[in-house]
Formats: C-alpha cells, sequence, structure tokens
C-alpha cells in the first residue's frame, strides 16, 4: 500500500521562459516529451487557436469556455509560434497538483467500538448536534443535511462499514467509489463518518450531501491544475455549495485563479490545505483570494511543524494525529516467546512473513554475519533503506527498526526503493527490551496488508485539517441556509479561537474553526429558514385502454429563490384516484410525484401538497406559487390524455 508522502517536489520537470509570455511549462512522460500549457484566446478567437493548436500537433485536454482557455500539449517547438499568436492572450504552465499527506502519524488501530475523534469537538460540531453527550443528534440540530461538500480527491471506499448510509450523491468519473490510496477515504471520514457503533463519527454526523471527484490514482501520482479546474467545475455543476481540497502545488497559475475565483462569484465556498512543507511558500489553490487557506494544528493548539505559514493561511483545524477511515488494514507484528510488539510497515519494504534468531546490529550502519536472522537495529545516523539493505546483503530474515527517542514511529524506504526481506518499525522502548532480554530467540515477523476493507489510521497533514473546516462550514451554512459564502466565510473567521500571535498571523491565520460560535454569529441555529413551493407542472400518460397515470413535478425554493435539495415533498392525492405520494428534490430543487393507474372512466385527479420538509427549514404553506397558473402551488389538477 503506497502512503502518500510527496508534497511539492516535481518529477520531470523542465523549465523554459518565452520572455513575453512568461511560460514555463511542465514534462510529463505521459505527454510524450510535450509540454502541456494553458492557451488563453481572444474573445470569439476561440475556433480559430483550436485550428492553430491542432496543427501544431497539440492535443488538447480541456476546453474552458467560461475561461476562453484551452489546456493542451504542445511540442516544445511550437510553443514560440502560439505564444506569439495574435488571438493568444496568454500562455502558462499547466501547473503539478498533488494530494497533500504525509505518513500516518500511528499505525493502525482497531476499534471495538465508535470513539469521537478529538477534532471532533475542538471545532465545536458536536456543541452544534449533540449537546448533551448522549450519542444522540439532538432534535431541530443543524447537521449539515441541506448542504453539499464536493470532496475532491482520490476516491472514496464506498464499502467502508463506516460510511455507509452517508447521503452520497454520486460522483465522477467512473471508480470515484473506490480509493487504492486512502486519502480520500480518510477525508471523507473526518467529514461525514456515520453517528453509528463503529469506528469514528464525522464533524457532521453522517448526515451532509457528498459528491466525490476523484483527480488522484492508486499510485498518488500528481494530477494538473487544468484536471482540477475541471473537477471544480463538475463540483459546481452538481449544486455544491462548498468545495473542499486536500491537494495542491507549489506554483501559481492565473488560470486557475481565475476559475476559483468565477467558482467563488457563483456562491461556492472553496477551502484547501495550506501545505506541508514546513516553510513560508505559498502553496495553490489555497493561497488564491478566493480560497480558504487551512493550516494544522495538533490536540494541545500548537501549528504542526510541517504546516506552511504565510500571509494567506487563514483558518486552522486539527491535522495532527486524526483518526478517521482508511479502505486497508496493516497487520505488521513481531512475536517473540509467545509475546506480540506492535510495529509498523516500513513502507517500500517487503511484505509477508519471516522467522530468524534474534541479534542485535546495533545501528546497522554496515553489513553483518547475520543470514537467516532477524536484525534489530537501533534508528539513526543513515536512511532506513540504508539500514535494511546492509541487512538484505547480509543475507537477513527481516530488519526491525527500532526509535531512539521514546515512543514509535513510522518510516519508509523512500520513492523508488524497495526491498526483498521486511522491514518493521518498533518504539523505542519495545528494541530495547529485545535487545537486552530476547537475543537469540525466535523472532516471527509478520507483516501483511488487506484492501478494500474497513480499517481506520491516524495521519498528519494540512490535508487532515482541511476536512475539518469544510464540515464545520457545512454545518454553519445548514443553520442559516439563505446566507451567501462571504456570509459563512465571515463568520468562520470572526469567531475562531485566536491562536498565537494576536489577530491574523501567518501560522494560524484566524485561529482555530468553531462551529457553535459561528452558527451564534450568524444567528442561527434553530433550523427556522423557510422554503415554499415555486412550481408545479401536472403531465398524463396513456397506460392502456383501460387506465392512464399523472404525474406532477414539484420544484421547492427558500425565500431567496434559490433551489433546495434534499426536500422531502408529501402529496394527497384525489378526484380520480386516492392515496399518498412522496418525492425528495434533487440539485435543481425539482421531484416527481406520479400516481398509480387510473381507471379511463375517470377524466382528473388531484393533488395536493400537504408537507414539504427539509433539514434547516421550516415550510411555509403560504408562500407557494406557481407561475405558468396551471396551479396554486399547492393544489393541481391533471386531466386525463
Amino acid at each position: 500500500m503506497r502512503k502518500v508522502h510527496v508534497f511539492f517536489a516535481i518529477a520531470m520537470i523542465a523549465v523554459m521562459v518565452v520572455s513575453m509570455f512568461n511560460v514555463s511549462p511542465a514534462y510529463s512522460s505521459s505527454d510524450n516529451g510535450k509540454v502541456r500549457v494553458f492557451v488563453q484566446f481572444a474573445p470569439g478567437k476561440g475556433a480559430a487557436v483550436e485550428k492553430s493548436l491542432q496543427a501544431a500537433g497539440g492535443e488538447i485536454h480541456y476546453a474552458f469556455d467560461d475561461l476562453e482557455t484551452f489546456s493542451v500539449s504542445l511540442p516544445e517547438a511550437a510553443l514560440n509560434g502560439i505564444t506569439h499568436n495574435p488571438n493568444v492572450v496568454l500562455v502558462e504552465e499547466d501547473a503539478p497538483r498533488y494530494p497533500i499527506s504525509i505518513l500516518p502519524s500511528a499505525k493502525a488501530v482497531d476499534l471495538p467500538e465508535q470513539v469521537v475523534p478529538y477534532g471532533v469537538d475542538m471545532v465545536q460540531a458536536r456543541d452544534v448536534w449533540d449537546a448533551n453527550r448522549d450519542g444522540v443528534v439532538d432534535a431541530g440540530a443543524p447537521t449539515a443535511a441541506n448542504r453539499k461538500i464536493c470532496i475532491i480527491d482520490s476516491g472514496m471506499f464506498t464499502g467502508h462499514e463506516d460510511l455507509q448510509g452517508l447521503n452520497i450523491t454520486g460522483g465522477y468519473p467512473t471508480g470515484w467509489n473506490s480509493d487504492g490510496l486512502g486519502h480520500g477515504t480518510h477525508v471523507t471520514g473526518t467529514i461525514a463518518a456515520a453517528n453509528n457503533s463503529l469506528g469514528v463519527i464525522g464533524v457532521t454526523p453522517g448526515t451532509v450531501q457528498l459528491y466525490m471527484v476523484r483527480v488522484f490514482g492508486d499510485d498518488g501520482a500528481w494530477t494538473y491544475a487544468s484536471t482540477l479546474i475541471d473537477a471544480a467545475n463538475r463540483c459546481a455543476s452538481v449544486g455544491a455549495n462548498i468545495i473542499s481540497m486536500s491537494l495542491g502545488g507549489s506554483r501559481a497559475s492565473a488560470t486557475e485563479k481565475r476559475g476559483f475565483a468565477s467558482l467563488y462569484s457563483q456562491g461556492i465556498l472553496s477551502i484547501a490545505a495550506a501545505g506541508n512543507d514546513g516553510n513560508t511558500a505559498y502553496s495553490y489553490p489555497a493561497s488564491y483570494d478566493s480560497v480558504m487557506s487551512v493550516a494544522a494544528i495538533d490536540e494541545s493548539g500548537a501549528v504542526a511543524d510541517f504546516s506552511q505559514q504565510n500571509d494567506q493561511v487563514e483558518i486552522a483545524a486539527p491535522g495532527v494525529g486524526v483518526l478517521s477511515t482508511v479502505p486497508y488494514i496493516d497487520e505488521t507484528f513481531v512475536s517473540v516467546n509467545g509475546v506480540s510488539y506492535a510495529g509498523g510497515h516500513v513502507d517500500y519494504s517487503a511484505r509477508g512473513t519471516a522467522n530468524g534468531a534474534l541479534v542485535d546490529g546495533g545501528i546497522c550502519d554496515t553489513t553483518g554475519a547475520w543470514s537467516g536472522k532477524v536484525v534489530l537495529c537501533q534508528r539513526g545516523t543513515i536512511s532506513f533503506y540504508d539500514k535494511v539493505m546492509n541487512v538484505q546483503n547480509s543475507g537477513g530474515a527481516a530488519a526491525l527498526i527500532y526509535n531512539n527517542v521514546s515512543g514509535s514511529f513510522l518510516g519508509t524506504l523512500g520513492d523508488g526503493y524497495s526491498s526483498n526481506i521486511i522491514g518493521v518499525s518498533l518504539s523505542m522502548e519495545d528494541g530495547q527490551y529485545l535487545v537486552a532480554n530476547a537475543l537469540g530467540q525466535v523472532a516471527d515477523v509478520t507483516s501483511n496488508l488487506y484492501t478494500n476493507v474497513s480499517g481506520y489510521e491516524y495521519y498528519d497533514g494540512t490535508s487532515m485539517a482541511t476536512p475539518h473546516v469544510s464540515a464545520v462550514a457545512a454545518l454553519v451554512w445548514s443553520s442559516k441556509p439563505t446566507a451567501t459564502n462571504a456570509d459563512i466565510r465571515a463568520a468562520l473567521t470572526a469567531t475562531a479561537v485566536d491562536l498565537g500571535a494576536a489577530g491574523r498571523d501567518v501560522a494560524y491565520g484566524y485561529g482555530l474553526v468553531q462551529a457553535k460560535a459561528a452558527i451564534d454569529y450568524l444567528g442561527g441555529g434553530t433550523g427556522d429558514a423557510a422554503l415554499h413551493v415555486a412550481d408545479l407542472d401536472g403531465v398524463s400518460t396513456l397506460v392502456n385502454s383501460k387506465a392512464w397515470k399523472a404525474t406532477v413535478t414539484v420544484k421547492v425554493v427558500d425565500a431567496n429563490g434559490v433551489a433546495v435539495s434534499g426536500a422531502v415533498v408529501t402529496g394527497v392525492w384525489s378526484g380520480g384516484i386516492t392515496g399518498t405520494g412522496t418525492c425528495t428534490t434533487g440539485v435543481a430543487g425539482t421531484c416527481s410525484i406520479a400516481s398509480s393507474n387510473i381507471k379511463t372512466t375517470k377524466t382528473s385527479a388531484t393533488l395536493t401538497v400537504s408537507d414539504v420538509a427539509a433539514s434547516g427549514f421550516t415550510y411555509d404553506a403560504a408562500a407557494n406559487a406557481d407561475p405558468d397558473g396551471d396551479s396554486t402551488g399547492t393544489v393541481i389538477t391533471v386531466l386525463k390524455p
């Protein structure tokens, strides 16, 4: 199982500068030696520029009509001609984007019953929906059920036990509901793990609407800014209120910046990870003004040493040792004389089982007489890879690397490296005990990875902080659905707990995000926003010579005329038929109620809307209307065909 531990390092990049357009395109083996760039065309010149790109041997990946821009891979020799094309406004690199995460901070855990990760209470989530801490969502509490978060990541393992029964509305592309990397599944669990007897619980108690756009494969390899723009546009097309992005890259893009500015103007709140490089560099899209940049803090409220610090950091959330869902179980341990010692798999080393007599290899900085032995190596001085290879080259059966400070750790051989023997990390305490008491005894080493199963693991990263903020934003917004994205953003920053230097600072932004305080700031929390029926349309269809059916389409909006998704509409039939029907509104705020068969001797059927219910709203029947005039907005009669 590959875990993500690459950040903004860029593989296979060649830089060239065309002074007029400041082009620094990225090379990729998948582009067959071409450079991948954004090409912005002058208004009305899209067709002409497309023709020029094709003539130059370009491969167009995306056409963003609203941005008047193509994403295209071009032969390097064609760049000069394209940049000087009079119909071209801008040529710039289509910059790489990466999942932002680091190695899990602790070994996988087995949870016999549901636990509440520390971050849930740290951001006041249960103060919103379980104030008395009885494990039951409080009646009338905002739960984000009327908000939609679009997660752009590596997919999600929808078969996970703690992601069952969630309000998942779909995803893109094919395969969005699988996740060999684990990154997206961990993010999803933080946002919305179900309130059940299993595993963990999310910042929203399994209630927020979710949509997943998968942009990273199982190997965690980087993607492009253009892919991110396309993903964000797909989020907008399905009615997302919030876009959550635990990803980024080190280089800005004017095209990407315009794309997220456009989404913000459409009322969408975009939230992204500040980055894990532990420096003052900007990462993107987090550092665009239209995106909230999220820093990571630990359980004590201290900023994480890896969290990037700059003047674009806007808010902070828990991002150290975050326990959440993963689609795998990592079973790694050492057994000696009937006692098992929990360990961590050294990433990229072999898996399986091994055994042999325990020997002390010191720091394992040279080879030794270790054939068939399980070698204890103290951490330090040289890399994990060198230690494991010294054991392997000595004929050793396995390498056990124990910490040189108190506690356990997780290690890696590094990208591109591997070994034929198992590498296991142990705590300092266990390693020292084995050196002192178990040398010469047989050690059985096991390291197995089970995939597509329900696992849980602690992760570090601004990637883990970001979903906390995204979920809090959804909770707050659900308390006042009529608020704008700017209102929600202002509420989050105004009520954050100030950490670090007084006021906004580069490490914490405005401080730790707080759900309950932001709801109180907006005057929400009572679920009293109004909704009503904005249109009723009826159609009739002939079933056979003896029967026909009536279907009524209902549109539900809030007081501002904004479509409400997730509203349950109940209607009562009368006239030619009796009975009750229900439907649930989709992204456009519409749904349809169909009758059962009606005898052809009946010339009409009437549907009366008796109730419309949605979390965070009350039904204002007096406001029901129909612009077509073919109903009262509450009652509609459908004639036989």
